[in-house]
């Protein structure tokens, strides 16, 4: 670690503030599809009846049924898992 940072320092010129201090992203963060609309369309649907022939919501039925739905983007059910978590939310 002490060969990389003298490294480091002999290439920014002895420049104290460039060797320490980190570097800028060079991509910006992607966003997160899941905005307060999205969540809060997608709370609303599990706590909605299930379709026909189910007798509660899954993770699974969840992810099927926000991919027929246009308004909400298309969501991993782990997503959907962490959205619902994150709101005290529980499928029953």
């Amino acid at each position: 670690m002490l060969r990389l940072i003298a490294q480091r320092f002999a290439e920014t010129g002895g420049d104290v503030d460039a060797t320490i201090s980190r570097k800028k992203r060079e991509h910006p963060p992607v966003a997160s599809p899941v905005t307060g609309e999205v969540e809060a369309r997608l709370i609303a649907l599990a706590c909605s009846q299930p379709p026909k022939g189910y007798t509660r919501w899954s993770l699974r039925l969840l992810e099927k049924q926000v991919a027929l739905v246009e308004d909400i983007p298309d969501l991993d059910h782990s997503t959907i898992g962490r959205v619902l978590k994150k709101r005290g939310c529980v499928l029953i």
